[in-house]
């Protein structure tokens, strides 16, 4: 499987990516020259480890026809400021009444398959390039 990305530049600090037909959006804040218009990307690159802990999680809940209305999720980290790196990432999924006890453990393995976490784990090599556009302009 490939994929491409692309990246456009609309202004100020905002840089946005087309996927498919999709926008997503990205700005920087305030503080960092931007106008806080959007999720910074670092933001967005955390809220894809939540989410795709999340989607597992409800996965595993509809593969055994559990219900998954009032389950929750939240992430909380650490970050080191000094580095620029995350320390540690916690993430609680808080099931509803009902849900059954034995699957507990269950869900938490299955929440560790998460292919965001795989790929931070074992990281991919990073190629980057560039050249001048061919545009008529310049």
């Amino acid at each position: 499987m490939s994929g491409k990305i692309d990246v456009i530049f609309p202004g100020g600090k905002r840089v946005d990516a087309k996927i498919g037909g999709m926008m997503i959006r990205t700005d920087q804040s305030l503080e960092n020259g931007g106008a806080e218009t959007a999720p910074e990307p670092f933001q967005l690159f955390l809220a894809s480890i939540a989410t795709c802990a999340g989607i597992y999680a409800v996965e595993f809940c509809q593969a055994r026809e559990i219900p998954s209305d009032g389950m929750t999720l939240s992430m909380n980290y650490e970050f080191d400021e000094d580095k620029q790196l995350l320390d540690s990432i916690h993430i609680d999924l808080k099931v509803p009444q009902g849900f059954p006890e034995r699957y507990l453990k269950a869900v938490i393995r299955v929440m560790n398959l998460c292919s965001v976490k795989k790929n931070i784990i074992k990281a991919p090599q990073f190629l980057l390039t560039a050249a001048r556009s061919n545009d008529k302009d310049g």
